[in-house]
């Protein structure tokens, strides 16, 4: 065979290819050529067409029928061929191929073999593609080379430990004795290999870091000699001394002192040293300061050291550098739970990290704000956010107003405060704000009696000029709808009000007609309008014709939603109208489904110390739920308060307008609910399809999180299929469901698939319920559920009463 060209020309003439089928041309004829002479069992050339055909591979063309030829030059004698027969096997083979296994025997010689270099390529390949089978085999060959005199074979040893130990942890025995030995040595190329491999074993194997823990002293010691020792030109970098391996102590002690204090105590006074004496004016400085900041907070450190840590990450938030203030922002995310007060002293640089150009650093300032509200500076944080919020990326807005609002629902200083600042910020944020804000906000104005007239005529002033702020217009329409007659008479009016604003009847229903009539308007804000129409038809008995006019004309209108409304509303004029004041009256304050920030006063619920904001919702726990069990069943006994009046004739009623015929039970089990808000729950039925002839129920939807209950009967057992869904961008961890039911029913609690609830919707956690009702009983239920995000613990708990009637006949 003539002899082929060398891997250079080959290069050149794939470079100079000027199509991609020019290039595929050439491969593919030196393709054909190199099988040719493996078939002819060419060895002169061997490891010429070896070397061609890794480059071939790494361009992605197909090199598989190389790979016995690759074992055929491992197994020969000349350093040449071995060194391209280990290169191809660890970039043709690995661990899945069963043909990899027939290298085992080539390893071990080699690995015994007299030439280091020999024995070195032997390591590296063993490092890069073995499997436990052979980790097993050859772990005590490696075990062997980490004793030997030659540091060049001991560091090759050692990470191909690293490797072994990651596929076998319990190999651990076979190199445990060697390590001590290791930190002994003067070579850093040898100590930096014997601290990754303690700590890959660290992590794989608990009862290594109970041992490992006993040579902190020696770690200390090592650490120590780096930072005092004098200039070294061979470790020198930028002026410190081996960076590369004061970080990797600084990772292994972090690793040793998490949760135990007396390794934590032995680490401080080297960690106070590293701090003071690490020049930060170059980047090398700045990588070992934050090491130096995690592992401080990471173990159990003196509080000066913490606050020494935080002033560090301060410096950083002060560099020109983006990735240094963006490191130092992310790194005060994660340490701001362990001391909150240090953190409060950058509050000032922080904030102004929110006008910085890069919205990388834009973000995680702006989480990082939201973590230090607390209620002494409730009032300056939420000013500077409203600022923020009128200034920044759209992208921002609807988390920056989801996190503002649950800051105020935990820490505003009073119920005015939290109105009008809320109001300032659905004004600011347009339409990108959520749809639980909104409901959230409803729920707040209803709870606040004393506030009812001044809200709608702070809303009212806002909308007369501008429905185009959807969000806004929603809660407007609401407030209007539920206290605009207290807002008329003017006995709301507050002695603060500096500019009083009077309306008439007709006035605030001109303003919900226009909401309803301007068709820009989403759909959801017009089902807003014409349910506060309707509340307002007996609350301006003036007004009562317009409003069925109203109503008249829109039982023809082409979206289905509110021409069923209308249609019904238009029955409550004409032939149940002596019924209509009943079902229109004021509202009871709402409670939300999902939790409730006030513990109910039918148990013996304390609150909990709650720790600071983190842009999550926090309600009342109990500080020992098992004390309450009693008093939790007992509450679920008895009969629950209504506000209103719901007696079983108005229900009767109510199904009679709704239904001619038989009536039909819907998934809230309150026809006054359909009513008012549509078939927003039936929505929710048909989200994740069930075979089962019971509606679905939303249990929770708050903060990205949501959970739905799809219901099935197994002969006298109810089984609730729960599923969770998160669509955050952050995964939900450590999820925990808990329920309890009244002592008449049985509860099953399966364990859940999953205890993290993947970001962005993209899966789900499920969980089965199983109950039995031997006496028919209506079910009512308890929930309680955990999880954290972002590092931060949320706890929800919230009472269920609204089950589809199925569920217990």
């Amino acid at each position: 065979m003539s002899n082929p060209i060398r891997l250079r020309d080959l290069i050149r003439q794939i470079r100079s290819a000027k199509t991609a089928a020019e290039e595929r041309a050439v491969v593919q004829k030196e393709c054909a050529y190199i099988r040719d002479a493996f078939r002819d069992e060419d060895n002169t050339w061997r490891c010429r067409n070896v070397a061609k055909l890794l480059y071939v591979s790494l361009l992605g063309y197909p090199a598989h029928f190389g790979q016995l030829e690759c074992l055929k030059l491992i197994a020969s004698a000349r350093f040449t061929d071995k060194r391209i027969g280990y290169l191809g096997a660890m970039l043709l083979l690995d661990e899945r191929q069963d043909i990899h296994v027939l290298i085992t025997n080539s390893l071990k010689n080699d690995l015994n073999h007299s030439n280091q270099y020999i024995a070195g390529l032997a390591l590296c390949a063993l490092g890069s593609i073995c499997s436990p089978e052979m980790s097993r085999d050859l772990g005590g060959e490696v075990e062997k080379l980490m004793k030997s005199s030659n540091p060049f074979l001991k560091k090759k040893a050692v990470l191909c430990a690293v490797r072994i130990i990651r596929k076998v942890p319990e190999q651990f025995d076979v190199f445990q004795n060697s390590i001590r030995s290791l930190l002994s040595e003067k070579n850093h190329g040898v100590l930096l290999t014997a601290i990754a491999l303690i700590i890959e074993m660290c992590q794989q194997n608990s009862q290594a870091l109970q041992i490992f823990r006993k040579l902190v002293p020696n770690l200390v010691r090592i650490l120590k000699n780096l930072i005092m020792s004098g200039y070294s030109p061979e470790h020198d970098v930028s002026g410190i001394s081996d960076p590369f391996l004061q970080v990797q102590l600084l990772r292994l002690m972090r690793i040793l002192g998490r949760n135990d204090l007396e390794a934590s105590e032995t680490m401080n006074d080297i960690l106070a040293q590293v701090s003071t004496n690490t020049e930060n004016s170059k980047n090398v400085g700045n990588a070992i300061l934050y090491e130096t900041v995690l592992t401080i907070m990471d173990i159990k450190s003196e509080s000066g050291l913490r606050v020494l840590a935080v002033n560090i990450l301060g410096r950083f938030l002060l560099n020109n550098d983006k990735n240094i203030r963006y490191v130092a922002l992310n790194t005060l995310l994660r340490v701001v739970h362990a001391d909150h007060s240090a953190v409060q002293r950058h509050r000032a640089t922080i904030v102004e990290c929110l006008k910085d150009a890069d919205v990388s650093i834009k973000r995680r300032a702006m989480e990082l704000c939201f973590a230090l509200i607390n209620s002494n500076n409730i009032r300056t944080m939420i000013n500077e956010m409203i600022t923020f919020l009128a200034t920044c990326e759209p992208e921002f807005r609807a988390d920056c107003t989801s996190n503002m609002f649950l800051a105020m629902e935990r820490f505003s200083p009073s119920k005015r405060w939290h109105v009008d600042q809320m109001i300032r910020v659905l004004t600011t944020a347009g339409n990108s704000v959520r749809d639980d804000i909104v409901s959230s906000l409803i729920s707040i104005i209803s709870s606040t009696s004393e506030l009812h007239g001044y809200t709608a005529q702070q809303l009212y002033k806002i909308i007369r000029n501008d429905i185009t702020q959807q969000p806004l217009v929603q809660v407007a329409s609401w407030t209007l709808g539920e206290f605009g007659d207290l807002f008329v008479s003017g006995q709301y009016q507050h002695p603060d009000d500096n500019e009083h604003v009077q309306a008439s009847e007709d006035e605030i229903v001109g303003v919900l007609e226009k909401i309803l009539n301007w068709s820009i308007c989403t759909v959801v804000t017009r089902e807003y309008a014409i349910n506060a129409l309707m509340k307002l038809s007996t609350r301006f008995p003036s007004c009562s014709d317009r409003i069925q006019s109203v109503m008249t004309v829109y039982a023809c209108n082409m979206n289905l939603e509110l021409q069923t409304r209308a249609v019904e509303y238009t029955s409550l004029f004409t032939k149940h109208n002596p019924i209509r004041p009943s079902i229109v009256e004021r509202m009871p304050v709402l409670v939300s489904n999902a939790a409730s920030n006030t513990a109910n006063e039918e148990t013996s619920y304390e609150p909990e110390e709650s720790p600071s904001f983190n842009g999550q919702n926090h309600s009342v726990q109990s500080t020992n739920p098992s004390e309450h069990v009693d008093d939790l069943f007992k509450m679920l006994d008895e009969t629950p308060q209504t506000n209103g009046r719901t007696d079983s004739n108005t229900h009767s009623n109510i199904l009679d307008l709704l239904n001619s015929g038989s009536p039909q039970v819907s998934s809230s089990s309150n026809p006054l609910e359909d009513i008012l808000f549509g078939d927003d729950l039936s929505k929710n039925e048909s989200m994740n399809g069930s075979n089962s002839t019971i509606p679905s129920m939303k249990v929770i939807d708050k903060n990205g999180l949501l959970i739905v209950f799809q219901f099935e009967k197994q002969d006298s057992i109810l089984v609730i299929h729960l599923h969770a869904t998160n669509s955050t961008s952050i995964p939900l961890k450590n999820f925990t469901f808990k329920a309890a039911v009244p002592k008449t029913f049985n509860l099953e609690l399966l364990p859940p698939n999953s205890t993290t609830i993947p970001a962005n919707n993209s899966g789900d956690v499920r969980q089965i319920i199983k109950i039995s009702n031997p006496n028919k009983d209506k079910l009512r239920m308890r929930i309680k559920l955990s999880y954290s995000s972002n590092d931060f613990q949320v706890n929800d708990e919230a009472e269920l009463n609204t089950f589809p009637e199925q569920c217990y006949t």
